[in-house]
């Protein structure tokens, strides 16, 4: 689409706006442009929830995300349903659950134009729309329907040279300047910063050779504890800073044109870590995201609140505070009252439930196959329900598990064969439950225990109730056909693949 296409779009929807406030009983032309807030969507690329300052980390910097989190909100049980980075993003766009979006439930998969995405809605209601970086993806959105990306069009020419060669060269920061200078006159906008950061590979060891103390590290229970850990994780954190710097930068171009106060800042990450058991794993350190929410005078700042939020809740959110109406296909719940409200910790008692799940997110199985879970997490308990335990989470070994990034990390645990390996690699049980508000690392699976069995007999039948309302394929015996959706990306690690490097 060329910019003279894009603004054209654009102001014929500021038109249409403003008619429609014009042919109101008692309105005024202009009044639908008053009033409506930009906002400011930053995503990170594989971030974990507890790597902020605002959560107490000390060996990751992110002073632009504890910014946020001071003068707004922070948030501490953010979810995504299906911690894998093209499922959750589709989520996102739509409000809707990736068990309700067909192939786009999958990673590298079609993402159907049949359910309204946020930033169109916006822009057909007068907003400059845009996006930097990573919008939607991987995948193929065209296929699908999608003319450009969901996202809304794309803003990456300007480029810089990052302090490591494993980080993307878009000057992000520089292309939301140059967003913002491409919007017509008393326009309100809506853009999606996507950094790549902290995605992997990395440049490895840069941690340790930028000064970093290994030593300051928090590894997870789940990992041995050594120097090869450490360092990644260091790696990691340079990663992670390099996205909050450009967040920084962003933030501050906001105050010296004097539009901060009147923009939605929401700050979050699509999953957990690149790390084996955290991305792409039903466990809480790889669906809990970090989110911190500023409003100026709108979200009363310094606040910790404990409700659940569903990234599908983040487009609800958007459109009621622009005042657009929100379609019937979106299935999350705005929380703008919870922005607006003054309370901390639970705020709306209603929101203690979140749904997981995955089905198909990387090759390395015989015939494509994925690794079907739910799951359903409450303040106290995580239930995971995996419909094929005989086969291998993470991807065969002869494929060298490729649900999982490679990384030193990775080829540590691979070549252990112990206790770390099985918890990242070895095969699962049917049935997982932990109490996470005493074992955050899900590493003591209670399922068995006979203490427990009324809780997870419970919570199961609680989640099967719930994906049932929802129209969940998986609950309504069609499972089968996740694994008959397209898969667009490399097949390089596929199964087939090895298969024939081995006859």
């Amino acid at each position: 689409m060329t910019n003279r296409t894009q603004a054209a779009r654009r102001l014929l929807g500021a038109a249409l706006v403003c008619l429609a406030a014009a042919t109101a009983p008692g309105s005024t032309v202009g009044a639908g442009q008053q009033g409506r807030p930009n906002i400011l969507f930053a995503i990170a690329d594989d971030w974990g929830r507890d790597h902020a300052g605002a959560y107490g980390c000390t060996w990751v910097g992110t002073p632009a995300f504890d910014r946020v989190a001071r003068e707004g909100v922070l948030f501490s049980n953010c979810f995504t349903s299906n911690p894998k980075c093209s499922p959750c993003r589709a989520s996102i766009l739509t409000g809707r659950n990736t068990w309700q979006l067909e192939e786009a439930c999958n990673h590298f998969g079609l993402f159907p134009h049949k359910w309204p995405v946020y930033p169109d809605l916006l822009e057909r209601a007068g907003y400059h729309v845009g996006y930097t970086g990573k919008g939607w993806g991987p995948g193929d959105f065209r296929a699908g329907g999608f003319d450009r990306n969901p996202a809304g069009p794309g803003y990456s020419e300007h480029l810089a040279r990052p302090p490591h060669a494993s980080m993307s060269n878009v000057d992000y920061a520089r292309n939301f300047e140059a967003f913002l200078q491409d919007r017509g006159e008393g326009e309100p906008f809506c853009f999606w910063y996507g950094a790549t950061e902290p995605h992997r590979a990395y440049e490895e060891g840069a941690g340790l050779r930028a000064g970093r103390d290994p030593e300051s590290v928090t590894v997870p229970s789940y990992y041995p504890d050594n120097g090869t850990v450490r360092s990644d994780l260091l790696d990691y954190a340079l990663e992670v800073e390099w996205f909050d710097a450009h967040l920084g930068r962003m933030i501050d171009h906001l105050e010296s044109i004097g539009e901060l106060e009147d923009t939605i800042i929401v700050v979050t990450s699509d999953h957990g870590m690149p790390f084996p058991r955290v991305k792409g794993q039903i466990y809480d350190d790889g669906f809990h995201l970090p989110l911190a929410v500023r409003w100026g005078a709108e979200a009363s700042p310094g606040r910790v609140v404990e409700d659940f939020i569903n990234v599908r809740d983040f487009a609800p959110t958007f459109l009621e505070a622009a005042g657009v109406e929100i379609p019937g296909s979106i299935t999350g719940r705005s929380f703008l009252a919870l922005l607006s409200s003054d309370g901390s910790g639970w705020v709306d008692e209603s929101r203690n439930r979140m749904l997981v799940g995955k089905e198909r997110h990387d090759l390395g199985r015989p015939l494509d196959a994925g690794y079907p879970v739910r799951a359903i997490r409450t303040p106290e308990y995580l239930y995971v329900h995996n419909f094929e335990p005989d086969r291998w989470p993470a991807g065969n070994p002869e494929t060298s598990y490729p649900n999982v990034d490679n990384g030193p990390t990775k080829t540590l645990l691979a070549s252990r064969f112990d206790d770390f390996y099985r918890l990242s690699f070895g095969k699962r049980p049917r049935e997982e439950l932990y109490v996470v508000s005493e074992d955050p690392d899900c590493v003591r699976n209670l399922a068995r225990d006979p203490e427990h069995r009324a809780i997870k007999e419970r919570l199961r039948d609680e989640m099967e109730t719930a994906l049932r309302a929802e129209g969940d394929p998986r609950m309504l015996g069609m499972g089968w056909i996740f694994d008959t959706y397209e898969y667009t990306g490399p097949r390089n690690h596929s199964y087939e693949a090895w298969l024939g490097h081995h006859r």
